[in-house]
């Protein structure tokens, strides 16, 4: 039985603008991808200012947007990916493949769907505490996948 499949998006927000900076996502096996994204032109603010985001690191380090949704396309074709449902990953999602022009090849749903034994705030606290335990930064998104994918074999959703 293929594992549930999980997925994370980092993101710079300002007054002016949100994008995704990195994405996180597993894979049939449970192993995790993550990469940094090379931001689109269009999505960077004209005065430039994004916070604490490092635009520099982003070009050098990011991935083009089209390789990231070629292998988002191979590794999640026809799937239903689960997100913590706390950030706005169908909006950054949308920006990933309207910014090359393709269709997302999964449907987003919140963990909620997949754990249906556990109110939304019981879920979030115990992905939280989860996260804590485990000595992960919140903000990461590799961190974020790992805890859902350890919340699922909590609750019985993935084999040990």
């Amino acid at each position: 039985m293929p594992l549930p499949r999980f997925l994370d998006i980092e993101y710079c927000q300002t007054d002016d603008t949100v994008f995704p900076t990195a994405i996180s996502w597993s894979l049939e096996d449970g192993r995790l991808k993550t990469v940094v994204i090379a931001p689109e032109d269009s999505w960077i603010p004209e005065d430039g200012d994004l916070g604490d985001v490092d635009l520099l690191y982003l070009e050098e380090q990011g991935v083009p947007l089209i390789e990231l949704a070629r292998e988002l396309h191979q590794d999640l074709p026809d799937q239903t990916v689960f997100t913590d449902g706390m950030d706005p990953d169908d909006i950054l999602v949308d920006l990933i493949f309207t910014a090359v022009n393709m269709e997302a090849p999964f449907e987003l749903a919140p963990i909620t769907e997949l754990i249906t034994t556990f109110d939304t705030d019981s879920l979030e606290d115990r992905r939280r505490q989860l996260l804590f335990d485990e000595g992960l930064e919140p903000t990461r998104a590799e961190n974020c996948v790992y805890a859902l994918l350890l919340l699922a074999r909590e609750e019985g959703q993935l084999e040990d």
